[in-house]
């Protein structure tokens, strides 16, 4: 399901008939590299359904999942824009569904389609203040507080209401959402594991459920 605050859902009809016919139908299966840090490639990508991970390499040689982008997202627009080397891999998390756009192309269309520039203007200010809240929680605070506050962004992004309670599918594993909050894996189950037993939430196999969010709010400021 197309996520409503996403890049395809900011659209008008008859832009997105546009993006659509100039595009590409294209297919990944699940563990599939979409692109790589460091590649020349400048394809533009769509996500029609599926999700993918966001990794960046440090320096010791690790990859950090610093992000995961659903159905209605669109990835690889930096590089269509300054055509300079990709900033991060990109990897399915699932199998995709996909419209993929030649850089040229997909750059095209932005400067004859106001609403296209638009929109994806608007994911890129999102997407800068994300990553703000991310060099913040990474500066300074407790463990429990950089897990309040990922959990809160996940119920933003994958949350779905079950009457006062709001269930989340995971996307990650937890050393994955670990490596995210810049954290141990050990700090990261640590601090779940006092969630649970305040109430605040409960987990299971990539599931969390969120009983008090207005908790898990004041957790994390």
């Amino acid at each position: 399901m197309m996520e409503p605050t996403s890049f395809w859902a900011g659209l008008t009809p008859a832009d997105q008939r546009a993006l659509a016919e100039a595009a590409t139908r294209r297919s990944y299966r699940h563990g599939e590299i979409v692109c790589r840090e460091g590649d020349r490639s400048s394809v533009v990508l769509i996500l029609l359904s599926g999700q993918v991970r966001i990794l960046y390499g440090t320096p010791e040689g690790r990859e950090v999942v610093v992000g995961v982008r659903g159905a209605g997202d669109v990835i690889g627009e930096l590089a269509a824009i300054d055509e300079l080397p990709r900033s991060a891999t990109v990897q399915a998390l699932e199998d995709l569904d996909v419209l993929e756009f030649t850089g040229g192309r997909f750059a095209g269309l932005c400067r004859t389609r106001p609403r296209i520039s638009w929109a994806l203007l608007q994911v890129l200010s999102a997407r800068l203040r994300s990553v703000g809240r991310q060099w913040l929680d990474v500066g300074g605070g407790a463990a429990a507080r950089r897990v309040a506050a990922q959990l809160v962004q996940l119920a933003i992004q994958h949350g779905v209401a079950r009457g006062r309670d709001i269930e989340i599918i995971v996307p990650a594993t937890q050393a994955e959402l670990a490596m995210t909050a810049a954290i141990s894996r050990e700090s990261w189950a640590r601090a779940t594991r006092d969630l649970r037993r305040q109430g605040v939430i409960s987990t299971g196999r990539r599931q969390v459920t969120i009983h008090r969010l207005a908790e898990l709010r004041r957790l994390a400021s």
